[in-house]
């Protein structure tokens, strides 16, 4: 048992190491098409826990990052959000120092940004973080999943694999974690891989496909999911 763990420890540095397989950045995977999905998913998960100052800044900040760029990165300066996101409804002017410091310390702590670098006179860097990124909507997307999926074997007469919205349903299942390494992914880095490989019986079935990083699905390949797992495959053959 512990000679199989420490082979399974050595090929994920391995994988991890190994350069030619990294994955493409958001800015990279994401396409436009995909932005309406996007937003209804903060709209459903996201919103629903945020307090109403922290919403209107989240929602400034992803419309100067991820609408004008197309990637998740922004600066910000306290006195841009001040001015320039919403009236306050007790003074019907800006937001104060102290309510835009509060509302960004409440998307940090719940996950809905993260620093993302020094602080200039342009202000600060943020990264904005997407609800499959940020802990408290992938609980809730597991929740709805659980309740929504049908409790009979129809569901395996249904393609998880090809068809885009049930590939959702197997990401949102999986929080977004990679199967192997549990590496926290997005919509855009996500992939699917078959437990039982299609050439080997596998099927498209709910259960079949799990998310995987680029990394683990591209070196797995068709290997037995054990085999895999424990290197039995990655000597070379007499």
């Amino acid at each position: 048992m512990k000679d199989s763990i420490n082979k399974i420890r050595q090929l994920l540095d391995e994988l991890e190491s190994n350069p030619t397989t990294e994955e493409p950045s958001f800015k990279e995977t994401f396409q436009l098409f995909e932005l309406p999905e996007l937003v209804a998913s903060i709209v459903d998960y996201l919103q629903p826990v945020l307090e109403a100052y922290e919403a209107a800044i989240y929602w400034h900040m992803f419309r100067q990052s991820i609408i004008a760029t197309g990637d998740v990165f922004v600066r910000v300066s306290n006195r841009g959000l001040q001015d320039g996101v919403i009236i306050s409804s007790r003074s019907q002017t800006g937001l104060s120092f102290g309510a835009v410091k509060e509302a960004l310390a409440g998307l940090a702590t719940k996950g809905a940004i993260s620093l993302a670098g020094d602080v200039n006179r342009e202000g600060t860097p943020y990264r904005i973080h997407l609800p499959e990124e940020i802990a408290v909507c992938r609980e809730a997307m597991s929740r709805v999943q659980t309740k929504q999926l049908p409790r009979i074997d129809l569901k395996r007469e249904l393609d998880f694999y090809n068809i885009k919205e049930n590939r959702m349903k197997v990401f949102e299942r999986d929080k977004y974690l990679c199967h192997y390494c549990k590496k926290q992914l997005t919509r855009f880095s996500a992939t699917l891989d078959h437990i039982q490989p299609v050439s080997k019986g596998g099927d498209n079935s709910y259960e079949n496909p799990v998310t995987a990083c680029l990394l683990h699905n591209s070196q797995r390949n068709a290997q037995p999911i054990m085999d895999y797992l424990t290197g039995a495959n990655s000597a070379p053959k007499a």
